[in-house]
């Protein structure tokens, strides 16, 4: 099992092992913690084309994960709608040279800072400290 007990030096954590990355995900994310496309659709009330073209023009993140691997979103990135902040935070974390894997681990990762993960802070419109917090990263 990965561990979270490591340091948050971000450019140290980088791994290029897209299955430990999904490991430490399911750590930070129950299982029951993640929809899929047609969940979205649904719960949202939209149509299969319109949720793809929010997840390509990253209004949405999600990795592929399960068995079979199919592309899973977060919850809390949609419920109880999706988040007006998260386009302009994951701009600045891909700025800084994270994969979808790496954004979403960092965005549900306790930030000490923040005094709780960046995506509640974010849902707690908290958005330029979170944006802050992922500017340092790029440096």
């Amino acid at each position: 099992m990965a561990s979270l007990t490591k340091p948050l030096r971000w450019q140290a954590l980088r791994v290029a092992d897209v299955s430990e990355e999904l490991a430490i995900l399911a750590e930070l994310v129950p299982d029951d913690g993640w929809l899929t496309v047609p969940d979205i659709v649904e719960r949202l009330g939209s149509d299969v084309p319109k949720v793809r073209r929010m997840i390509d023009e990253r209004l949405l993140l999600g990795v592929r994960r399960g068995t079979p691997k199919v592309l899973q979103i977060p919850t809390l990135l949609v419920e109880p709608e999706p988040m007006v902040s998260l386009p302009g935070t994951l701009t600045v974390l891909f700025d800084a040279g994270f994969s979808d894997a790496e954004a979403l681990r960092w965005l549900f990762t306790p930030d000490e800072a923040l005094g709780c993960a960046p995506v509640e802070a974010l849902r707690n419109n908290r958005i330029a400290p979170v944006r802050r917090r992922a500017q340092v990263l790029g440096y």
